[in-house]
């Protein structure tokens, strides 16, 4: 049909979303990229930040409260508008824009929260700016899950998630890295006076803001999104999202009517997400007492910064792992399913936190390498597996805000781990948090058994 509109093009075709190329499957998604260098800044550094600022290590997981509480209410919420905002940057890239604004703002002003004790204790302000950076990663974050199921087939869901999750791995080990490599390849001092952060970290905050504006925009300029009229089409008879009353009260139905997958998968998402709490949290302070041999106390020794470089570099090694294993993903789902793909993955994970209780020496710790091996096989599936599972049971003009929502069953568990997993290491393990790690571990095999009570339904479609 030549000459045609898109539109007509596509309703000609049927209800099949065209096929797109893998370099627009990559733009589609390099933002990520650059959230997740943010977010592996995080990951590896506010609990050190947070201890050099005063925070005990039973503390730690109270500040990280406002992680998950913040993605709790935030993403629904976006993605319920997301569903429903039209304009001339599109419908989800809009989200991604605002949310990449905040976050760098955030980033650039945690580590510097010194800056700020004339007018509120620098640990107050750290938090605070830690829930801005939260509030804004998750602001942009969501829409990119949307996104990916808005504008593929069935049949490229896996891969996409997966060029995702291969796009999250570079920018985690990027931010994951930078402090030790300013450091040990640029000679920027890891070193600061008591309360102060050190050089190293300021920096690595700094640039991880430039570089997530920078793949943020790359973004927005390159990939189109389909308009209200076009993406309709692939709804079938469900007619338009806008066409559905009650605001925000909309999001508590949906709430009440998920499809039955996104139930099981809840169960699965609490022992990962558990899991990888426990392990953000604790790791630092785990590995300075169980490994370096340092007491709880002790935060500003050059021994305590060897070790907080060090949980940088060995993170960046589970998301190099879970970069290089999400190539791998689509073909390891074809040939033995989503659901097996994602047990043996978190079996593995589980493994590897557990094992990083046998390393007790800094001349051992060449071996934490090999504990991130399994970590990463894991994060590489808890990055991709459940989306693409998800995806197929939910309706295409719900996607934003069912993506949202699902995201309160990555949250929950984190919010349940953060009221009580710093109770749990005062009071039972004696503030000895080597052993959060290996509970980590306990619950990350659960998930991966809790897998086989999930029903894939695109994964039958695709087989069939």
């Amino acid at each position: 049909m030549a000459g045609g509109t898109i539109l007509d093009n596509i309703k000609v075709g049927g209800k099949q979303k065209p096929r797109l190329s893998l370099y627009n499957i990559i733009m589609m998604s390099f933002g990520f990229m650059g959230i997740q260098m943010g977010f592996g800044l995080q990951n590896a550094n506010a609990s050190r930040i947070l201890q050099t600022f005063g925070a005990d290590t039973h503390q730690l997981s109270w500040f990280w409260l406002v992680a998950p509480i913040t993605g709790m209410l935030v993403q629904p919420i976006i993605g319920h508008y997301s569903d429903r905002t039209w304009n001339f940057l599109g419908r989800r890239k809009p989200y991604f824009l605002i949310g990449a604004i905040l976050a760098s703002i955030g980033l650039i002003l945690m580590p510097n929260a010194s800056m700020f004790t004339a007018f509120l204790p620098a640990l107050w302000v750290g938090a605070g700016m830690l829930m801005i950076m939260d509030a804004s990663i998750n602001v942009a974050m969501e829409p990119f899950r949307a996104l990916v199921a808005d504008k593929l087939p069935t049949d490229q869901r896996t891969l996409g998630f997966s060029v995702q999750t291969i796009l999250i791995g570079l920018g985690a080990v990027a931010g994951s890295w930078l402090p030790y490599v300013l450091t040990n390849w640029f000679g920027i001092s890891n070193q600061a006076a008591a309360g102060q952060v050190p050089p190293n970290l300021i920096w690595s905050f700094v640039l991880g803001a430039a570089a997530l504006m920078i793949t943020i925009i790359l973004t927005v300029i390159t990939t189109k999104e389909y308009p209200p009229e076009v993406q309709d089409s692939f709804a079938g008879d469900e007619g338009h999202v806008e066409e559905e009353s009650g605001g925000i009260g909309q999001i508590f139905k949906d709430f009440a009517s998920m499809p039955k997958t996104m139930k099981q998968l809840g169960i699965v998402q609490f022992f990962s997400w558990f899991a990888l709490f426990s392990m953000w949290v604790f790791t630092t302070p785990a590995l300075a007492q169980h490994v370096w041999g340092l007491p709880a106390s002790d935060h500003t020794s050059a021994a305590y910064s060897e070790a907080g470089d060090y949980v940088g570099y060995i993170f960046g090694i589970y998301n190099l792992v879970a970069t290089i294993f999400a190539f791998l993903l689509p073909t390891i789902a074809k040939m033995i399913g989503r659901k097996t793909t994602h047990t043996v993955a978190l079996i593995c994970g589980g493994l590897g936190l557990i094992s990083i209780m046998f390393i007790t020496d800094p001349s051992q710790k060449a071996w934490l390498n090999f504990s991130m091996i399994g970590v990463g096989i894991a994060w590489a599936s808890i990055l991709a597996m459940p989306y693409a599972i998800l995806a197929g049971s939910i309706p295409v003009r719900k996607m934003g805000v069912y993506m949202g929502i699902f995201n309160f069953f990555i949250t929950f568990p984190q919010i349940v781990n953060g009221i009580f997993g710093g109770p749990i290491v005062k009071y039972v393990y004696d503030d000895y948090a080597i052993y959060a790690l290996v509970m980590a571990g306990v619950f990350m095999i659960l998930g991966g058994l809790s897998v086989y009570f999930v029903e894939d339904k695109d994964d039958t479609v695709i087989q069939n």
